[in-house]
């Protein structure tokens, strides 16, 4: 019998993260599967309550477990920025090309190395309320040069600690086994039960 899993988003790229990294004993979804779901605006001010908000307010529509996250990246030069609006950094919902422009505009001027680090939070909810949290990072820096074919987002500019690549050049695989996501979603299996790790 496989847990059913609700992942709270429409983000193609995350949900298909997300279930590669977890054991074949999951039936993943995503809003997706559900197109009366309701968009839940993400209004807090971090990204705890933002993955809070939506895993709640789908948890009260929908029946069984629901797992959303709220990630992004925050450069330190930058006061922590994009932050929470990582994926709108740039007034655009979703548009990695001119997020992208916008942080290396941000960061033209200032001194290098630019560290940075990828967050993911993460609420498991049932019923509209809340189960667990978790919270996974991977720490790196900023180059000015976007390299790779891989990945979403920021991928192509954040190079992870102990690499001289970046996250875009990486494979599904290699990405899965470091990345903020992987780190957030490994403490949700042991919250979980489950005795399968991530695959790798």
């Amino acid at each position: 019998m496989k847990k059913v899993l609700i992942v709270a988003t429409r983000n193609a790229h995350k949900v298909q993260e997300i279930a590669a990294m977890l054991p074949a004993g999951y039936e993943v979804h995503s809003l997706a599967d559900f197109p009366s779901a309701p968009e839940v605006e993400e209004s807090a001010a971090t990204f705890a309550g933002n993955a809070a908000l939506k895993a709640c307010g789908i948890s009260s529509l929908l029946p069984g477990m629901v797992l959303a996250d709220d990630s992004g990246l925050c450069v330190d030069a930058l006061g922590g920025a994009p932050g929470v609006m990582s994926a709108r950094y740039a007034g655009v919902h979703g548009d990695d090309a001119a997020n992208n422009a916008r942080l290396l505009h941000e960061l033209a001027e200032l001194p290098q190395p630019h560290t940075a680090r990828f967050m993911c939070c993460m609420c498991v909810a049932e019923g509209g309320r809340v189960l667990a949290e978790f919270t996974g990072k991977v720490e790196g820096q900023i180059t000015l040069t976007p390299a790779g074919e891989h990945g979403f987002g920021y991928d192509p500019l954040f190079v992870p600690a102990g690499y001289d690549c970046t996250m875009a050049q990486l494979s599904a695989e290699q990405k899965n086994a470091i990345s903020h996501r992987a780190d957030a979603l490994q403490q949700f299996l042991a919250w979980a039960g489950s005795e399968q790790a991530p695959t790798a």
